[in-house]
């Protein structure tokens, strides 16, 4: 539900500042904040230098890239529909390399409730495919799909190389890895800002709700379970914020769209039952 609150902030704040920009300004504000956290509760920081590497490749995938790819997307046109149903390929994608990378065994019963999901899923965003469809091309697409490859594959690695790590300042680094992604592509933007009360409030939203609360909740999911497993979680974020514009936006809800809502929340329990184990690494 946290998750689901940005696609707000960023409508909020998208007129004001650029996708770069918005982004660099918002890590920069999260890092010194997660730091003096770090430092005040004092936690442990990565021991070898291989630990900051990896903390820094995992930031630049789940942040900088995945995030840059939907806000340069939907601010050239995207519709926030269609970027959601191609986002909405992760569960799937990340389940697929998970196998192979951490030795998950994913049961039949945890693939039935992603195909569910994914069926779910385009009941509940089907209706608002056909709107502002002008922005569709072939580079948004693109984006979009480097977003959701950039988000499994930081999932797995999470899991694969940092999930050991102290949780503070293991997502601080990671903020300072998405800053890596995020300013050099900044700089082909204008910087221009225009400040006004929707952006200082979707900025505050995007930094303490999104960056720092809904972050270290998926880290420390990441850290407990299985990759697999948490990824599916997010065949929930378009059905919350389809109920969210319902209430905010007035948007509409038609019966197709409560029946997608309900295949998906079916789908969840499915593939929260379902077993998913480590298989034995082959010598």
């Amino acid at each position: 539900m946290l998750w689901s609150t940005g696609f707000i902030g960023s409508k909020l704040g998208a007129p004001y500042i650029e996708p770069f920009a918005f982004l660099s300004v918002r890590f920069a504000i999260v890092l010194p904040v997660l730091f003096a956290m770090t430092l005040a509760m004092r936690r442990t920081w990565p021991a070898t230098f291989s630990d900051y590497l990896h903390c820094l490749v995992s930031g630049a995938l789940m942040h900088g890239v995945y995030l840059g790819g939907i806000f340069w997307a939907i601010d050239n046109g995207m519709p926030a529909g269609i970027s959601a149903l191609v986002l909405g390929l992760q569960p799937l994608l990340t389940a697929l390399i998970a196998g192979p990378v951490l030795h998950e065994k994913i049961d039949a019963k945890h693939w039935v409730g992603l195909a569910a999901g994914g069926a779910g899923l385009a009941l509940v965003l089907g209706p608002k495919l056909g709107l502002a469809a002008s922005g569709i091309s072939a580079v948004t697409i693109a984006a979009c799909i480097v977003s959701v490859v950039a988000m499994s594959a930081g999932a797995v690695y999470q899991k694969r190389f940092v999930s050991k790590i102290d949780l503070l300042p293991g997502t601080t680094l990671q903020y300072a890895g998405a800053l890596l992604i995020t300013i050099p592509m900044s700089t082909f933007e204008s910087w221009e800002i225009t400040w006004s009360g929707d952006l200082i409030f979707a900025l505050a939203w995007l930094i303490f709700v999104l960056s720092i609360g809904a972050i270290l909740l998926l880290m420390y999911l990441i850290s407990q379970g299985s990759a697999a497993r948490v990824a599916a979680l997010f065949y929930l974020v378009p059905v919350a914020t389809a109920v969210e514009s319902y209430f905010l936006f007035d948007e509409t809800l038609s019966a197709v769209q409560i029946a997608g809502m309900g295949l998906v929340i079916a789908a969840q329990i499915l593939i929260q039952r379902g077993a998913i184990t480590l298989r034995r690494r082959q010598a």
